[in-house]
């Protein structure tokens, strides 16, 4: 039997700990590994009146405050718009840590964007524990995801067309386009599969796709990979797209969170090879009309990708669209006036058949 071992009631169970299937009565222990993906439970020492909403197991958001017991799992960020934090070299209870995302990553903070305010200050209760071992009261650190990665073959789609959604940063519009997208073909007839291959764990976009029309959504934390990085980025990519493609879906479409030059790995992702023969077409996202031209500049001359689409709030007028295409000489949309010839646009390039919409 674990030594210390409690039980504790908690409020909230965060979404990045929703392949443990823990009910609000969770047994904890002290004895805390400080490692990305370990599930903890703390206490919510602070409010907020911004940036103070927790996305839940359900996939529902639910306002924070003081006092709430939380479940969430320890990770690190590096986030332009939001807070960044690292895993602290060792982590106990009564230590005071920080809420780094809605999705309940957990860290030291080091960076605050102003716009969010200071992140929650939690105090660590213990480490969630979870039994695998029928007949025995011998629990186990909790960790989040379904399974673990392991690097596949050779990459195989299977002749299915895959589309990326690249952005110049976070915020620029990629799951807006990427449902535009999905529900355009969904309308037309086809079987979509989508994952989201980047950023910090959070499953609003994949829900979002799912809710656009997509058959089967997949996101890095069901790998157990908390934050993506150059190092995981292209293995948990491969590992969707075989993972999808063996369900022989009409098209795949996914979503690489955050920018080309952020550190979550999207630029390691664009550089292999393997991947970029996999991609059938790459749309991207861009904040105003000099993020486009950066962006397809990088695209075409760092990755040698033409991308078919820009899209984003660059595109939110007239004047962005005709500056993008005259200047840059690829097609602009905007996913969320112009959604369906954005989607038409993206079926075109990669070849995807066009039956008549209802």
């Amino acid at each position: 039997m674990n030594s210390g071992m409690r039980s504790v009631v908690v409020d909230k169970i965060a979404s990045v700990a929703q392949a443990c299937r823990l009910s609000h009565e969770v047994r904890i222990s002290p004895d805390i590994p400080a490692e990305e993906g370990v599930v903890i439970v703390v206490e919510v020492l602070t409010n907020k009146s911004t940036y103070n909403t927790l996305e839940l197991t359900s996939g529902r958001m639910a306002k924070v405050g003081k006092g709430d017991i939380v479940v969430g799992a320890l990770g690190h960020r590096k986030a332009l718009f939001g807070y960044s934090g690292h895993i602290p070299a060792s982590v106990k209870p009564g230590d005071v840590i920080q809420m780094l995302n809605i999705g309940g990553v957990l860290g030291a903070c080091d960076s605050v964007n102003p716009e969010k305010g200071q992140p929650f200050d939690c105090r660590v209760l213990g480490v969630a524990l979870h039994f695998p071992y029928l007949g025995e009261r011998i629990g186990v650190p909790a960790r989040v995801g379904l399974r673990k990665l392991e690097q596949p073959g050779v990459l195989d789609v299977r002749q299915v067309p895959v589309v990326a959604l690249a952005g110049t940063c976070m915020e620029a519009g990629k799951t807006a386009a990427a449902c535009a997208m999905i529900s355009r073909m969904r309308h037309r007839g086809l079987t979509i599969d989508a994952f989201k291959a980047t950023g910090v764990s959070l499953r609003r976009d994949i829900l979002a796709m799912e809710d656009a029309g997509a058959r089967r959504s997949a996101i890095f934390t069901d790998f157990g990979v908390v934050t993506t990085t150059r190092h995981n980025g292209p293995a948990l990519t491969r590992a969707m797209l075989t993972e999808l493609s063996a369900g022989k879906p009409d098209a795949i479409v996914f979503e690489l969170g955050d920018g080309i030059l952020g550190t979550y790995g999207v630029d390691a992702i664009l550089e292999c090879p393997d991947i970029r023969a996999a991609l059938t077409g790459v749309a991207l996202s861009a904040n105003d009309p000099v993020a486009a031209w950066g962006g397809v500049k990088l695209l075409r001359e760092r990755f040698g990708i033409e991308p078919c689409v820009v899209t984003g709030p660059a595109t939110d007028n007239q004047v962005g669209i005709d500056l993008i295409t005259s200047q840059l000489g690829v097609a602009a949309f905007n996913a969320i006036s112009d959604g369906a010839a954005l989607g038409d646009r993206v079926m075109e390039a990669v070849g995807l058949p066009r039956g008549a919409a209802p």
